[in-house]
């Protein structure tokens, strides 16, 4: 019996598949548990809607995020932070203060998460790189210039 996935079942097969499988491991467990639909027109007709858009959504985010990386690569960050013992920073410049900053400067709002600094958090003034990696494998750096206030 050929039968649609609705949910991963291990040793069978993955959320989305379609997949020949015997009837009585069809009637008895997966249609019974709800873990797959019988394949006929109208539910393969359901699936492939899905699909697309999944898919549309994908091709959506990723146009987003190539908009994102076209305005922001490159660019430089200045940040201005108080400045402790020796000329050093009081406290560090993490992801999250960059995010923020981009945010104020650029009008862009992204995930803290999605920024790495190269050696970790800024402890000193100076300027760094800030690499960004957004979904879809999209990503750009961006210079972060750290000056006192």
């Amino acid at each position: 019996m050929k039968v649609i996935f609705l949910q991963d079942v291990k040793g069978s097969g993955k959320a989305g598949e379609v997949k020949n499988v015997a009837d009585g491991y069809a009637r008895n467990f997966l249609l019974v548990k709800g873990f797959a639909v019988e394949a006929t027109a109208k539910n393969l007709n359901e699936l492939k809607g899905k699909q697309e858009a999944v898919q549309h959504k994908k091709d959506v985010e990723k146009a987003s995020n190539e908009e994102i990386a076209k305005a922001l690569d490159g660019n430089v960050v200045k940040i201005f932070a108080k400045a402790g013992n020796g000329g050093r920073l009081f406290g560090a410049v993490t992801p999250a203060t960059v995010a923020q900053e981009i945010e104020k400067q650029f009008k862009v709002s992204l995930d803290k998460k999605k920024i790495s600094l190269k050696g970790g958090d800024i402890k000193a003034f100076g300027d760094y790189e800030a690499n960004v990696k957004l979904s879809q494998g999209v990503s750009f750096s961006v210079k972060v210039s750290v000056t006192e206030q």
